[in-house]
């Protein structure tokens, strides 16, 4: 029997966002970094956890999930669809999906967080329809969900989009099939996954997405009842089952987190010891730092990151490119730029995946760096620079974090505008780095800082 919609609550098509408090960073540099800072949970996992949780109406318990402000939204995102979503401690989430009542994803969410997307395939398999917006998300390029949708089509789903949003069905049930993507996507390798769960039959999904996250998701949904595996690196299989149960899963370190306060230590002469890192997902971004001639160590869940005896110019330029998993990361490449500032010659970028991810680096140029922006795609970075304070603007999430790096190796102090922006995925930023010997502050703007 297909399900109903529940009696329509009321909604606008056009959204008006809610006026967001500006807030600044105000950091005074030139200060080396030194102690030790455990790292947190994945925001690229906990967000697909979350949204996988609404494929069973059993409870589903997460531990490490980071407390950041987009899991504060997809967790409210969540309840407003009926599901019981309850934060019974830091760092914990118990979700229980037994009846959604509102299969309705409004434009207030997507406009908050483009992860809101991934409810499109459990809420389509589960219920057999969903009426879900267009995402937003940071501006760092075009992030299209024709992928997603398409998907979902090759599931035997009917999609239509008007007004900015999809009205999906799946008439009966979801039928396993070949997913094929014309590139790797991430998001879209989760979003069919996790609708092939609970398809009719046998799905095979490539090229899948290698990331570790999108392991992390099998492993749960493993944990659910759920029949997928990897069989080949770029190959996940998912044979559909009528009903999921709950599951507890812990959350994997956040390797984004780790590569930001790794290059922290780098480009401010310090000495860091990151516990509760997972090395072995970090492998390409290491290499690069190696080769730069950061000094560095992982054993297990700890990496030590010491550039005590590094003077100014004495790491080496490189070549960097990025690329999906296991290549460098495009999150990773906005603080790798900031350590190219400081790198004895020049470095050039190729940005692959986004085609605005580089605009931030006008702004790393008002801090004293020596960037040339050569296209949407590539630029080229000369050092050492001396890096000074300044007054930036923050653009988008891993630009907001490494203009922190850049102003904590500047001499002076720094006005960071935006820093609502770095909030949304990394928790407590400012007490990490403060823990560390930074002199670093979050203000609404217009408060006065603490006089230096």
């Amino acid at each position: 029997m297909v399900r109903r919609l529940a009696d329509a609550k009321p909604f606008h098509w056009e959204y008006v966002p809610e006026a967001v408090p500006r807030e600044v960073f105000r950091i005074d540099g030139g200060r080396p970094l030194n102690g030790e800072v455990r790292i947190s949970g994945a925001k690229n996992a906990a967000l697909k956890m979350l949204a996988a949780a609404t494929l069973t109406g059993e409870r589903c318990r997460f531990t490490n999930v980071p407390e950041i402000e987009d899991v504060r939204v997809m967790a409210d995102t969540l309840r407003d669809l009926g599901v019981v979503v309850d934060h019974p401690g830091p760092n914990i989430y118990e979700v229980a999906s037994g009846d959604v009542e509102w299969l309705f994803v409004p434009l207030e969410a997507a406009a908050r967080m483009r992860a809101s997307f991934m409810l499109l395939g459990p809420l389509l398999a589960r219920f057999g329809q969903v009426i879900i917006s267009n995402p937003g998300g940071d501006r760092i390029g075009r992030r299209p969900v024709d992928l997603h949708v398409e998907a979902m089509r090759a599931l035997g789903a009917e999609i239509v989009y008007r007004n900015g949003y999809y009205f999906a069905r799946a008439p009966g049930r979801l039928r396993g099939g070949e997913v094929r993507f014309p590139v790797v996507s991430v998001m879209g390798t989760e979003n069919a996954m996790l609708a092939a769960t609970l398809a009719d039959g046998h799905t095979v999904i490539r090229p899948a997405a290698q990331e570790p996250e999108v392991d992390d998701l099998i492993e749960f949904l493993q944990k659910m009842g759920a029949e997928v595996e990897r069989t080949y690196p770029d190959t996940i299989e998912v044979t559909g089952r009528r009903r999921l149960r709950g599951a507890d899963h812990r959350v994997i370190p956040d390797r984004i987190e780790t590569g930001t306060f790794v290059v922290a230590g780098a480009v401010t002469g310090g000495k860091i010891s990151l516990h509760g890192a997972a090395c072995d997902h970090l492998g390409k971004f290491l290499d690069v730092l190696s080769e730069a001639g950061v000094a560095i160590s992982s054993e297990g869940d700890r990496i030590d990151v010491d550039a005590t005896s590094v003077g100014p110019g004495a790491y080496r330029p490189c070549n960097i490119e990025t690329a999906p998993y296991p290549g460098l990361a495009t999150d990773l490449q906005p603080p790798t730029c900031v350590l190219l500032t400081q790198a004895n010659g020049r470095s050039n970028v190729h940005e692959t995946i986004f085609e605005d991810r580089l605009e931030w680096l006008g702004e790393l140029r008002r801090m004293g760096a020596d960037v040339d922006i050569v296209d949407s795609h590539h630029a080229r970075i000369g050092g050492p620079s001396r890096l000074r304070g300044a007054e930036v603007e923050i653009g988008d999430l891993r630009a907001g974090a490494s203009l922190i790096l850049a102003a904590l190796a500047a001499k002076g102090r720094s006005t960071i505008h935006g820093a609502h922006h770095v909030h949304r995925g990394y928790e407590n930023i400012e007490r990490k780095f403060a823990d560390l010997g930074a002199s670093i502050e979050r203000l609404s703007e217009g408060e006065r800082a603490t006089p230096e």
